[in-house]
Order: structure tokens, then C-alpha cells, then sequence
């Protein structure tokens, strides 16, 4: 019994840290960051020249999809890298292996829908 437990310390232990560090980190920031009431600290911010205009324009629609399809891409391929490791060293069986390529077919599969519905290419 007292080897499951052991197994749960480092869970445990990420957990807290987790749960106690952002509102610790808050705090400080809030406490040691300096305060300025000038009007020029909510100016919106434009390399340090005077801004011109409003802020508030509107952006191509096809600028979110651009930013859903590497999220949704960029997380698939965060899937990959652990069982890759796991299967450089542990060995794994080939149903594993064909699950794999299961998932890498759905993620094929959801690049060509993409590119099928041409949501890729840049408009000029």
C-alpha cells in the first residue's frame, strides 16, 4: 500500500505547486510591479510611436481559422512526441502501433479537408 502512495507524492506534490504558484505570483506581481496613472500607459502600443486611429479594426475571418487549424494540428502532433518515447523504450505492441496510425490518418484526413476546402491559401 505504501507504494501506491509513494507513486502519488510527485502528483501530489505537482498539484499544490500547481494550485499555490499563480495566485503567489499574482500577489507579487501586484505588490512589486511600479504604478503609473499617466494617459499615455493606455495608449495602444505601436513601436513606440504615437498611435494613429483607433484600435479597433477589423481582421480577415480567415485569420482565426488559420489560428484554430495550427492549434488543432500543433496539439495533435504534442500527442505524438510522448508515445514515441514510450516506444523507443519500452517496445510496443502492435495494436498500439496501429492506433497510431489511426490517429495520424485522422489527422491527414483533417489536413486534407483543409486544403480540399482551400482554408490554406493565403488571400491576397
Amino acid at each position: 500500500m505504501s507504494g501506491i502512495i509513494d507513486n502519488y507524492i510527485p502528483v501530489a506534490i505537482f498539484l499544490v505547486v500547481g494550485l499555490v504558484m499563480p495566485p503567489i505570483t499574482m500577489f507579487l506581481v501586484k505588490q512589486l510591479s511600479p504604478r503609473s496613472k499617466a494617459a499615455s500607459k493606455y495608449t495602444t502600443y505601436e513601436s513606440g510611436s504615437v498611435p494613429t486611429g483607433t484600435a479597433r479594426i477589423q481582421f480577415n475571418v480567415e485569420y482565426y481559422l488559420y489560428a484554430i487549424a495550427f492549434v488543432l494540428f500543433d496539439i495533435e502532433v504534442l500527442f505524438l512526441y510522448p508515445w514515441a518515447t514510450v516506444y523507443k523504450g519500452h517496445g510496443i505492441t502492435s495494436i498500439a502501433v496501429v492506433e497510431m496510425f489511426a490517429f495520424i490518418f485522422i489527422l491527414l484526413f483533417g489536413y486534407v479537408y483543409l486544403w480540399k476546402k482551400e482554408a490554406l491559401t493565403w488571400v491576397k
